[in-house]
């Protein structure tokens, strides 16, 4: 019976552009574990958006002298043409600066505040004298007073990773021009999360055995260290969502608290402008489906303690406050977070222009051969480095001569010598090393199976290579490029197994290829599409028109495609062509390098 898999992935800043580190770090792991589901036939969400609100957002709107809405749907729509190009097929990929969103993150607020899990407090907070306001805490800096890191924003330091509490920061600065604020007394709201402290730890428990040791090991040690303490979720800002209490409207929920909200919000937003209404429920009230959030290591304590607590605390009180039922939001499942992606030995900077930035990279590359190698160098379990000489090597080595060399010769022999067609074999005559051959490749399909439903992408990519060298293999022992000349029934009995073998390798890799496998699928003379394709629609709500990105299947219900090739003998082909491009080294790095921190 076909799953309901939730897909949800970490929601960027509006106030950079993507570069490889973010794309492999979540974008990609999450298309590929969709590509995956989809192709098994599971019904599959897949939703994220533009972070619009928060400091960073405001800071790059300062720096540019610009409204902070034209610096948001500026990278808004830069998002857009990075995840297109890189095929990765968002159900719904919208903003947090919605009507919807503001509904659905002020109706959580008010579920958790009817369940008793927030109160007011009146605190210190730092206020810019200068500028005449309090802070947000990302405009204040200072030394960690944990680890001694200058660099620490008032509220996080990215140094040790800690959450930090803004006024024991030392020696504070604000970005805003330098000046020293002072603590000044503002009243909050608090999320009570000691409250639900139990619960939580019982919930990361629950799932240790599966999770990553980076996730639920970093998770289950700070709340065992540190418990877990009420945190501020409202603001003295003028951009963001208003606090949804009387005489509270010139304060906004904390960015924190409400961008992971965007998870449910784009759901429920999806349902809307896709015409599946209600449809939404099927992943976030349905106790059997699974929720997977893909984050980088910044994030998880965020996504798997802080929003599973915001999840209970809510409770079936959202559910009956926005729809009038009274049923659990669903928890989840795994949170699959990776490690960090390098460059050249120093981390990813793009103030320093040490990057390799998304739609860049597009212009000089084709999709599949960077999303290849950002799946063979995912930060998994560790950081990664991104070198240019790796880059070439594995697109030269592994994609073209291993993988692309095999699919394009063994078509281009078959179109050649049976007039465009696959061989017209006996299927009975296949001789034992064909039939061994098969079950090696047929089994793969359980392997490989394994390894995308684990979220451990790497291996199922080392896998199908292997499965490929395998072919390799085989073909070199039967040589059917010579056996052509003297024995042309052998040659056939060959090419039609390299066939079989190949028509099912295409499903394997497609998760991590999917435009090279879907061009190969259709040389294979097939029809219906192995994904389907995205597009854009404008959407206007009373927050102003935005746009966001759809993915739209190759057909309504698509069956089980994760099987093995159902490749008939005489089948018609199409003309193949090369899938893809080998590298100059030579030339490829140095002007790659080059291009580096100018």
């Amino acid at each position: 019976m076909p799953e309901n898999i939730l897909i949800a992935i970490a929601w960027p800043y509006a106030n950079a552009e993507i570069h490889v580190g973010n794309i492999t770090g979540s974008h990609l792991p999450g298309d590929i574990t969709a590509r995956y589901h989809r192709l098994k036939g599971n019904k599959v969400l897949m939703v994220s958006g533009t972070d619009s609100h928060g400091t960073p957002v405001t800071i790059r709107a300062d720096a540019e002298g610009k409204s902070v809405e034209e610096v948001y749907k500026f990278f808004h729509h830069s998002f857009l043409d990075v995840f297109q190009g890189y095929g990765i097929t968002y159900d719904l990929f919208t903003s947090t600066h919605t009507e919807n969103h503001f509904k659905v993150s002020q109706t959580i607020f008010l579920a958790l505040r009817e369940n008793g899990y927030l109160y007011t407090e009146i605190r210190p907070q730092w206020y810019s004298p200068a500028a005449g306001k309090f802070l947000p805490d990302r405009y204040v800096e200072g030394v960690c007073y944990l680890c001694g890191f200058t660099g620490a924003r008032s509220d996080q330091c990215d140094q040790c990773g800690n959450v930090l509490e803004p006024e024991k920061l030392i020696n504070p600065h604000s970005k805003i021009d330098n000046s020293t604020p002072e603590l000044r007394e503002t009243e909050h709201y608090f999320l009570d999360l000691s409250k639900l402290e139990v619960k939580v730890a019982e919930f990361l428990r629950a799932r240790k055995s599966y999770w990553r040791e980076t996730v639920s090991g970093q998770s289950l040690g700070q709340i065992e260290s540190d418990g877990l303490k009420p945190r501020p979720i409202t603001r003295d800002l003028d951009w963001g969502i208003p606090v949804p209490v009387q005489g509270w409207e010139h304060k906004c929920i904390y960015v924190w608290f409400e961008a992971v909200i965007g998870y449910l919000s784009a759901a429920i937003e999806w349902g809307q402008v896709s015409g599946s209404g209600e449809a939404w429920r099927e992943w976030w009230i349905n106790p059997a489906a699974k929720s997977f959030y893909f984050i980088g290591k910044d994030n998880i304590f965020f996504h798997a303690a802080w929003w599973p607590a915001q999840l209970m605390g809510a409770g079936s009180t959202f559910m009956k406050l926005f729809a009038g039922d009274e049923v659990p939001l669903t928890l989840p499942y795994d949170v699959p977070a990776n490690q960090f992606m390098n460059l050249e030995n120093a981390k990813i900077s793009g103030s320093r222009n040490w990057a390799v930035w998304g739609r860049d990279a597009l212009t000089r590359y084709d999709p599949d051969a960077l999303r290849y190698y950002l799946t063979v160098n995912m930060p998994e379990a560790k950081d990664s480095d991104w070198t240019w000489e790796e880059f070439v090597a594995h697109n030269n080595n592994e994609l073209v001569a291993t993988w692309g060399n095999l699919a394009n010769r063994v078509l281009s022999f078959a179109f050649k010598h049976w007039d465009g067609h696959v061989p017209p074999v006996e299927v009975t005559m296949l001789r034992p090393a064909d039939l061994s051959l098969l079950a090696v490749i047929d089994d793969g399909f359980n392997t490989v199976s394994g390894y995308y439903k684990t979220v451990k992408i790497r291996e199922a990519l080392r896998e199908a290579l292997r499965l490929a060298t395998e072919v390799n293999r085989y073909l070199d022992i039967h040589a059917p490029w010579t056996a052509i000349k003297t024995d042309r029934d052998s040659a056939a009995l060959t090419i039609y197994t390299a066939l079989k073998a190949i028509d099912s390798l295409k499903v394997l890799f497609a998760p991590v290829l999917p435009f090279s496998s879907e061009k190969l699928h259709t040389f294979f003379g097939y029809e219906i599409p192995l994904f389907g394709e995205q597009y854009t629609q404008s959407l206007t709500d009373s927050l102003g028109e935005h746009t966001a990105l759809r993915y739209k299947p190759a057909q309504p219900n698509l069956p089980n495609q994760w099987l093995p090739s159902q490749l008939q003998p005489g089948q018609t082909l199409l003309q193949p062509a090369p899938l893809f491009k080998k590298l100059d080294e030579k030339i490829v790095v140095p002007e790659e390098k080059a291009r580096l921190g100018q």
